[in-house]
């Protein structure tokens, strides 16, 4: 930290090489566009070296990071919903977001952790239902998902990186996920059970008349 708040070049290098790849994930999963991604993920380092000596060490470095990166891409958002009013650009992100974004870096436990290749055809045709699914979520509930989900955060994290309570960061990703299969759940035609989609229905219960 002294390094940083002494703007070391080579500590900051190390900084952005430790974090830029977790950082861009997030945030195109977010914004659902690779190149808006790729200015914010930019931003979010420009940021942090200008405010490094704002960082107290209450929370994790890693957490205040997020925190920025968080942050600017709400703004980022907010201005492309308003330069894009009425245009139906939000659909056009949400399907970009399926298309360019495999849901395997992020989302664990997904259909494509399968050996048999029409098992893995299947599994990546869920997996862009998912991605598309959490394109499709309000903000809020999609930021604290995606921190639970690709940064594995706990819930006190996310609640310093999002500035909610903890309750209302469970009761968000409880909500989120239960959106997401029921999306998912409506594409297929069937049910989905798993942490966000595992591709796999449950085995349907036996009638009494076929019990013992």
């Amino acid at each position: 930290m002294a390094r940083l708040r002494d703007r070391d070049e080579r500590a900051f290098d190390q900084l952005v090489r430790g974090f830029e790849r977790r950082v861009y994930a997030l945030v195109v999963r977010m914004l659902g566009n690779q190149a808006e991604a790729q200015d914010v993920a930019q931003e979010v380092f420009v940021q942090v070296f200008r405010a490094i000596d704002q960082f107290r060490g209450e929370s994790k470095l890693s957490t205040w990071i997020f925190r920025i990166a968080v942050n600017l891409s709400k703004n980022r958002a907010l201005y492309l919903q308003r330069r894009h009013a009425g245009q139906g650009s939000d659909n056009e992100d949400a399907h970009e977001l399926g298309e360019r974004v495999p849901l395997g870096a992020a989302a664990k436990g997904t259909a494509s952790d399968v050996a048999r290749p029409d098992q893995l055809v299947e599994g990546m045709q869920v997996e862009r239902i998912v991605q598309l699914a959490i394109a499709e979520l309000e903000d809020s509930f999609r930021e604290c998902l995606l921190l639970r989900e690709v940064e594995d955060m706990s819930y006190e994290e996310i609640a310093e990186v999002t500035g909610l309570p903890a309750g209302t960061v469970k009761s968000r990703i409880h909500r989120a996920r239960a959106q997401v299969r029921l999306y998912v759940e409506t594409k297929l035609g069937e049910r989905v059970g798993g942490k966000v989609a595992t591709g796999h229905a449950p085995a349907p219960r036996a009638k009494r008349g076929d019990e013992g």
